[in-house]
Order: C-alpha cells, then structure tokens, then sequence
C-alpha cells in the first residue's frame, strides 16, 4: 500500500505539473488580447493557480520521492 501511495504522489504530481504549464500557455493565450476588466481578473487568477498548482506538484513530488526511496532502503536492508 506503501508503494501504491507514493507512485500516486508522484503520478499526481506530474498532472498537477502539466496543469501548471497548460494553464501558463493559456495565460499568455489570453494576455495578447484587449484589456478588458475580465480578461485581467483572468490573468490574475490563472496566475494564483499556476502558482497553487506548482507548489502542490513541488511538495507532492517530494513526498512522493521519499516514500519511494524509504521502499527501496526498507528492500536493500531486508
């Protein structure tokens, strides 16, 4: 269950840091037309979100990584 929940993590992770990048695609997407009220309040939430999306990414990969690399010792000192 261990391993199964750190590959998650990772795999989680990953999406999460796919999502950031898209979501900074379509941000300069929408930063090449007009500014209007609404496209600004877009780009500021966009931004918020890429920022919220690549600290999840950061901190589930990282937990993640340890889960799997604690699997391994636990393995190698068996």
């Amino acid at each position: 269950m261990k391993k199964f929940s750190a590959l998650f993590q990772i795999v989680v992770a990953i999406l999460a840091g796919l999502i950031a990048a898209a979501t900074a695609i379509n941000l300069i997407l929408i930063s090449m037309r007009p500014e209007t009220i609404s496209v600004v309040n877009t780009m500021v939430g966009q931004g918020v979100l890429i920022v919220v999306l690549a600290a999840l990414a950061t901190s589930l990969l990282r937990k993640g990584l340890q889960g799997w690399r604690a699997l391994d010792s636990e393995r190698a000192s068996d």
